[in-house]
């Protein structure tokens, strides 16, 4: 811009540049002076060769963007990025009282920088176990902030299957970044879309469809059909409960005494197999012997022969039930 206003209005500032690059970095005065490759002869006195303790072995990462509630809730300081209570807690007793000593022999220097090595391992954990953390979010799922953001980045619903998957490879996660995982389950939905396709199109080869065009008319018809199967079954379905209804008694209605049988005596019969005469025989007989008991008559039971021990103890509750005879007398 300074260059250009000393030249005048004639040249913009972007001309100027252009010009300049041009003629003295890419022209032939350029090609004469500047090197191909220049040689980066700088060192990184701050971290040779990843040095123990060097602070580019964890790079930090920005701070968490929450409230100063949410913030003394977690512990959290967010000027260190860092937590009250970090994972291995007690990891700084490793070295924390290291000192170097002028004569230390060979076995104690080893010694104190197993000790370096332990406490760069375990610096390294932590710091692995906050990226999962950031690039998972699970500290916004923890204070309940990424329900909407989650309904927001969605394109699609994730099916009950899925969630049941995603929960199965749940600890998978610390391998995978959370785009990985993603990908990996939009892979797996296309994968199974493509599937679902493929047997569509060989079930419309196998009815003679070859061309897109034709596999619309195909479907309406196939509809059409289904729908007409279940009407056809839906009616059939009705028919059969109003015929259920009317020949639940057919066993038995044309039987004599099935008019002086009530509802519940009707049903009793249908379901014992038992025809309303035997039935009216046995009640009589049950309720004549109940009254002679009351009355301090002795009375031998006569019941019928083809009366067994099941058919007299399912009539005997139900006489007691409808207070046709009392239950002790049962």
């Amino acid at each position: 811009e300074d260059m250009a206003a000393h030249v005048g209005a004639s040249r913009t500032p972007q001309e100027v540049m252009e010009h300049y690059v041009s003629m003295y970095i890419h022209g032939n005065l350029g090609k004469a002076c500047i090197p191909d490759t220049i040689p980066n002869r700088v060192t990184d006195h701050t971290c040779p060769s990843g040095g123990p303790l060097s602070p580019s072995l964890t790079t930090p990462l920005p701070p968490l963007d929450i409230s100063v509630a949410e913030q003394q809730q977690l512990g959290y300081m967010p000027l260190r990025d860092d937590y009250e209570i970090e994972y291995d807690q007690d990891a700084e007793t490793l070295i924390s009282g290291l000192s170097v000593n002028y004569d230390d022999d060979d076995v104690e220097i080893e010694l104190k920088r197993a000790h370096v090595d332990m406490y760069v391992r375990k610096l390294k954990e932590r710091q692995r176990r906050k990226n999962i953390a950031r690039d998972y979010n699970l500290v916004p799922a923890f204070l309940g902030k990424d329900k909407k953001e989650k309904e927001k980045t969605l394109k699609r619903k994730i099916t009950k299957e899925e969630k049941e998957l995603r929960l199965k490879l749940r600890p998978l996660y610390q391998f995978m970044s959370c785009k990985e995982f993603d990908d990996l389950f939009e892979n797996m939905h296309k994968e199974k879309m493509l599937r679902a396709k493929i047997r569509e199109l060989q079930r419309y080869r196998r009815n003679g469809i070859t061309k897109m065009e034709e596999s619309a008319e195909y479907e309406a018809a196939r509809h059409k059909r289904e729908r007409r199967k279940e009407n056809k079954n839906l009616a059939s379905s009705k028919r059969g409960k109003e015929d259920g209804k009317d020949s639940e008694f057919a066993a038995i209605e044309n039987l004599p005494g099935f008019e002086l049988l009530s509802d519940r005596e009707k049903v009793l019969c249908s379901s014992l197999n038992l025809s309303p005469a035997r039935y009216v025989t046995v009640k009589t007989i049950i309720i004549k012997d109940h009254l002679q008991k009351r009355q301090g008559i002795p009375s031998k039971s006569r019941l019928p022969s083809y009366l067994d021990k099941v058919l007299k103890k399912r009539i005997l509750n139900f006489l007691t039930e409808s207070g046709w005879i009392s239950r002790d007398a049962s």
